[in-house]
């Protein structure tokens, strides 16, 4: 079972055997990544990890799950990165072990995670931990991880675009929730209960707009989500994301 952090974009699975801190496409040194393409943002590396930690300091856990693009560099990170992602896996660490999941942003990330105690790096077809399997999302999860009762998922960096009555619009960060649709995983022999999609941790990502005609970016969705509803960070549920 994986319940959101009312108003923060991480939440708690309760594996069974443990509670996990679950944070998902936290991009590390994505302004860097910006800069080279001409955008100018202030570094938000502190506030990032300050978050992530009054999240660790309010809700006591007993691992820290990364579920992919922990860095942003699809290649090796650059030194601004690499220090980002040291210092938040260091920070993290100091509190519970930390399993970080390889999503398609992470080129190199174990020469960085590597000399860190307490983290342990794992390939994009994830990872079950008791009852929650843990994956990216950018690949096919592995057989064990679709099997748990409850599977978690990133990549996707869902998004809902709001609109008022006077035309003015924004975007805001979305939870998909649903059941797991055997027909999205045929070639599975096993299919868990729960497909929950969590929201990119990093507010300057961007992301996937469910509800205007943007394409999932995972294998496995829409075909692998039946029933999905969207949440809003502070636990409003708009419904169908279909239909929002």
């Amino acid at each position: 079972m994986l319940e959101p952090i009312p108003g923060r974009p991480a939440g708690i699975a309760d594996c069974g055997p443990e509670r996990a801190l679950v944070v998902a496409d936290y991009h590390a040194g994505l302004e860097t990544g910006l800069r080279r393409d001409g955008v100018e943002l202030d570094s938000r590396e502190t506030r990032r990890r300050e978050s992530l930690l009054e999240a660790l300091n309010a809700h006591p856990v007993d691992r820290v799950v990364f579920l992919g693009d922990l860095g942003d560099s699809i290649g090796t990170p650059g030194r601004e990165e690499r220090t980002e992602i040291r210092r938040v896996l260091e920070a993290a660490a100091d509190r519970a072990p930390v399993t970080v999941l390889k999503g398609n942003h992470d080129g190199g990330i174990e020469t960085v995670a590597g000399g860190v105690d307490g983290v342990e790096v794992r390939e994009g077809p994830g990872v079950r931990i008791g009852d929650v399997g843990f994956c990216h999302g950018h690949t096919w999860p592995d057989e064990a991880v679709v099997a748990a009762p409850t599977v978690c998922s990133a990549h996707e960096h869902p998004l809902v675009r709001l609109e008022d009555d006077v035309g003015g619009a924004r975007s805001e960060r979305v939870w998909l929730r649903g059941r797991l649709d055997p027909e999205g995983f045929a070639e599975y022999p096993s299919v868990g209960g729960e497909l929950v999609v969590a929201p990119a941790f990093n507010d300057l990502s961007g992301g996937t707009a469910i509800n205007d005609g943007d394409g999932f970016l995972s294998p496995f969705l829409p075909q692998g989500l039946s029933e999905g509803e969207a949440y809003l960070l502070d636990g409003t549920r708009l419904g169908s994301y279909r239909d929002v």
